[in-house]
Parts: structure tokens; sequence; C-alpha cells
């Protein structure tokens, strides 16, 4: 299988893109390398893909169609995966230039792409953010997601309806996943394990929001990589094909365009996990105190994040389910080996 993935020197698309090579496919990532966070970091990553000689990476950005239709073209690709991205809740409030630029330019011009490549499958991330105001828990896909709270929501919110449109003007199958508070190794300096565990590896005080009072429904990389691949091979049909003669079954609580074949799907692990509780972790292995600074909620967070990942278990058969202190210890492992030197 050849696969067309955006962001390959990010950290989602890092996993998944060493999954799929050590499964045997084909990999071309794509990824403007950025300075959002720490580029060593990406060029690490990035490196390490291309030990596999299977993988060739274009370094362009999104926003920059001639190159990324010219890769497209040439990894004619039997499915794309979209993960890259301007990222960060918080830093849409300081710079939502940036997002309008890479998330939904840079979305448009993949979907450009993708109608001109025509893969069996196009794959696209968005974020638990969308479900903004959200009270009612656990989030489910069928919930409705119109009040965003920061812009990156809403431009991840606008990707889905952009990718929907494509789908049912150009019949391209299409899946949205909404992903739930990642983290794991090779993660990102700005998330709140990475600046945690460096906060009390280094003595300094951790931002604690909402003085504690915070839920994350806690994903780790592993298993969210896993959903996606399995994800892959589950293509919506179109409208269409909807038929027992086509050998299709309907699946309980599938969210199934009726106007095309594209679906969202919830990526979480449906366990929310205290903030204060999941700080408790990353001090039992690091093996010290954090010095706690507790300060008011943050403009456009919210309290609490869980995600009903059912849809995802009867699609594909799986749900994450990796224990939070487990994923906390092998990030710490891992951030000491990186950063030792």
């Amino acid at each position: 299988m050849k696969v067309f993935i955006t962001g390959t020197a990010g950290f989602i698309g890092f996993h998944l893109a060493r999954l799929l090579l050590a499964e045997g496919h084909t990999v071309h990532g794509y990824d403007g390398l950025t300075d959002y966070y720490d580029v060593r970091l990406k060029q690490r990553r990035h490196a390490m893909l291309r030990e596999f000689p299977a993988f060739v990476a274009t370094e362009a950005m999104l926003e920059d169609l001639p190159a990324l239709q010219a890769a497209v073209q040439a990894a004619q690709p039997d499915v794309i995966v979209h993960l890259a991205a301007q990222a960060g809740v918080r830093y849409s409030l300081e710079n939502p230039a940036a997002y309008i630029d890479a998330n939904l330019v840079g979305t448009f011009h993949l979907l450009q792409a993708a109608v001109q490549a025509r893969p069996r499958h196009l794959l696209l991330a968005s974020t638990s953010s969308v479900y903004g105001a959200n009270t009612h828990m656990p989030f489910a896909e069928g919930d409705k997601a119109d009040t965003p709270l920061t812009l990156y929501a809403a431009t991840k919110k606008a990707n889905e309806a952009m990718s929907h449109a494509y789908s049912h003007i150009h019949g391209l199958p299409t899946t949205v996943f909404r992903f739930f508070t990642v983290y794991g190794p090779w993660g990102r300096p700005d998330m709140a394990l990475f600046k945690f565990t460096r906060g009390i590896l280094d003595g300094t005080p951790i931002d604690i929001y909402n003085h504690g009072d915070m839920q994350r429904d806690f994903t780790y990389i592993d298993d969210l990589v896993r959903a996606i691949r399995l994800l892959i091979d589950a293509v919506p049909p179109a409208p269409e094909a909807r038929t027992p003669t086509h050998g299709w079954q309907p699946v309980e609580g599938d969210t199934l365009s009726p106007a095309a074949p594209w679906r969202v799907v919830n990526i979480g692990n449906s366990q929310p996990v205290r903030l204060l509780d999941f700080v408790d972790a990353i001090e039992a292995e690091v093996g010290r105190p954090a010095t706690r600074r507790y300060l008011p909620m943050q403009l456009g967070d919210v309290p609490a994040t869980w995600a009903d990942a059912s849809l995802l278990q009867r699609l594909t058969g799986y749900r994450p389910q990796t224990p939070v202190r487990e994923g906390v210890r092998a990030f710490v492992q891992w951030y000491r080996t990186f950063y030792s030197g």
C-alpha cells in the first residue's frame, strides 16, 4: 500500500509513518518543518523515518500548492492521511493568521491534490476541541459542534465541512477523526506532559490552570496511530452502495453522511483523568515533586473532555486502552534518554 502522509515530521505523523513502514508499506511524507517548536526535534523524527528505504519526504509548506500537487502526483497514493496543521489551542490566541494559512488554505490545497490523485481513502485529522462549549459528555460524534471556543477549533470544524463538500462533489471516500489529548514519546514541547516533565526535572514551577479542576481524556500515541491504521481499511461506502447486494451492513451509531462517502470518528481513551492525578503520575515517574503554580482557567480552554469511542470500536474492533501511568512512564523514559546529552 502506498500512503501519502502530511505532517510526518510532527508528533502523530511520525508515529503513524513508522507504524506503516514497519508493516512494509510505502510512505511519502510531506512537512514544512515550521519553527512553531524546536525544529531539531522534527528533523530527528524525519531522520529516523529515512532509515526505512520505503520512506520518501518532501519538505515544503501546505500553502505551496504546486509543491503539494507535485508530491502527491509523484506518490500515486492509495491512501492520503492529512495530519499537518498549525496546532495548539492557546497559540491560536497569539497568532491567528497561522491557523488560517495552514489549516484553511493548506487543507483546501490538500483536498485539491486529493481530487487529482483519487486515492481509495482520504483521512483527515480533526480535534476534540470542535465540541467547544458542549457540556454533554461523553462527547459523541453526533453531538452538535457549533460552539468553538478558539480559532484553532473553528478551523478544524471548517476542515470537516470542507472535506464533506469535496466528498459529496467528487465522490471521494473520506474519514475525519477527532483526537483527544494525545501524549507519549516524541510529543510536542507545548503539550502539558512535556512542559510538566521538563519543569519538574529543572526544578521550575509548572502552571496548573483552573486550579487543577480539570479532566482530560488522555490518549496514548501508540493507541491513536493503531486506530488510524485500522480506520484506513474502514472505507466509507457511497450512499448508492449501502445495500445488502453490495455487501454493506449498517453499523450502530455510524456517522455516514446521507449525501457522501464521508464519516467522522472519535479516537479517545474514553477514561477522563483528573489533571492533578496526571501530575501525580508524572511526579511518581520523575521521582520528585513539582512546584505547582495554580492559575485561573485560560481563555478558550474547557474544564473537561471525554470521548465516546464506541463507533471506533464497532468499525474496527479496537479502542484505545493504555493506562495513563504506563503512558507517562514511557514518555519520561524517552525524555530522559533524548535530553541526556
